[in-house]
């Protein structure tokens, strides 16, 4: 179980590791703006601005662990008979229940002697890799719907007024029109299969592991297709759609704004961080209170080393409290792995409010059908889930596209 001290731990380390980022940054941009570049410094700070990224990770995997609630009808392991007498020998002093465990250790290291007799411990413990994903159900808005797709009104024409005096003759003025959105649902598909010997006889829940797998692999394909989806059986993403870099007022409706970083593929050479305030600026009010960006990893590596060109402070802080992502110029920050990879014109940086933006339709969770019948002796698990996503308003992000212009 994750402890209290570990967070306390790891969230310091981090605060440790980013002020000795921010010194060493600091020597960085003073030789540059010396024009004299050094590779050495250049490499120190890759390296602790990697040190901070694996410090963020750690920390919020500290929070989410320290948060998840046991599962249900979980045993808790109780401490081996030689923990609780090394406990007592560190806490009390007492010897003998801890000397003689360990002489009785010796007679089973060697097999003939006993060690046959004492099979080693197996854990049911199953050690999983951990992948990269995009955390749109956090951010975006999220509903449940009993048919295959929701329609919702769109109401985006601005109604006219006029100013008159009292004699004037008034007029007609046209009330707007409505559009409609559509957000239909897709299915998602699973079908793994275990002999019903292995899950009769093994030390583990095989049947719970193999659910859990397939659970986590759906929340990522469902959140790379609110990214990046095409809207071909399977949920439409916001980087999908038709960009300019045009205002709200003149820009089609369909078509997010985009603000250019100012060089292909990467942010300018000179003051980077003005691109960055500039889209944040793009907002309308109205969408800033719950806004927020969304970026892949490696853009938040660059981001960390700049500051502003009128106050010299570092536009992202990171995250020192539980329950509290990093920020960048006040607004959290949310990493998306699933967000495209910096090359030209790439819509790799995203800000907005996503809970307007973008919307979620659930229409039912994961259904699992146990088929012990049709591929005996094996027992298949099908497994689907039916969801969908879509845009529902493009006013409320905004890109920035790595580009010159």
């Amino acid at each position: 179980m994750t402890d209290l001290m570990e967070i306390k731990a790891a969230t310091g380390e981090l605060a440790h590791a980013f002020e000795a980022f921010k010194e060493a940054n600091d020597e960085r941009l003073v030789s540059l703006e010396r024009k004299r570049g050094d590779a050495v410094l250049e490499e120190k700070v890759d390296r602790i601005n990697s040190d901070v990224t694996k410090l963020q990770d750690a920390v919020a995997a500290f929070k989410t662990a320290f948060k998840r609630p046991g599962k249900a009808g979980e045993m808790v392991q109780e401490p081996s008979e030689h923990k609780r007498a090394f406990l007592r020998y560190v806490t009390k002093g007492t010897e003998q229940d801890l000397s003689g465990l360990e002489a009785k250790a010796m007679s089973v290291i060697s097999d003939p002697d006993g060690g046959y007799l004492v099979p080693s411990e197996m854990s049911d413990r199953i050690i999983t890799r951990q992948f990269d994903t995009t955390p749109m159900r956090q951010l975006a808005t999220v509903m449940t719907v009993s048919s295959d797709a929701v329609e919702m009104l769109r109401d985006t024409d601005d109604s006219e007024a006029f100013w008159v005096s009292e004699l004037d003759s008034r007029v007609d003025s046209e009330p707007g029109q409505f559009g409609r959105i559509r957000i239909s649902v897709h299915e998602l598909h699973a079908q793994p299969k275990a002999t019903q010997k292995l899950l009769d006889d093994a030390n583990v829940n095989v049947e719970e592991w193999i659910v859990g797998k397939i659970a986590a692999r759906f929340a990522r394909r469902e959140n790379a297709a609110f990214v990046t989806g095409d809207g071909v059986a399977q949920p439409r993403g916001f980087t999908s759609y038709a960009v300019a870099a045009t205002a709200d007022a003149t820009r089609p409706w369909g078509t997010f704004e985009y603000f250019p970083s100012g060089a292909a593929g990467a942010f300018a050479s000179s003051a980077p961080a003005d691109a960055i305030i500039s889209l944040m600026h793009k907002l309308k009010a109205g969408y800033l209170p719950n806004a927020s960006w969304l970026m892949p990893r490696a853009v938040s590596e660059l981001i960390r080393k700049m500051k502003g060109t009128t106050n010299d402070s570092y536009l992202w802080q990171p995250s020192l409290q539980i329950g509290t992502p990093a920020t960048l110029l006040g607004f959290p920050v949310y990493l998306g792995e699933d967000m495209p990879a910096v090359t030209t014109n790439s819509l790799s940086l995203a800000f907005g409010n996503f809970a307007e933006a973008y919307t979620i339709v659930d229409r039912i969770g994961m259904r699992i059908l146990r088929d012990p019948f049709t591929a005996a002796p094996f027992v298949k698990f099908r497994c689907t889930k039916r969801v969908g996503g879509d845009v529902t308003n493009f006013d409320a992000l905004k890109f920035l596209r790595f580009s010159v212009s």
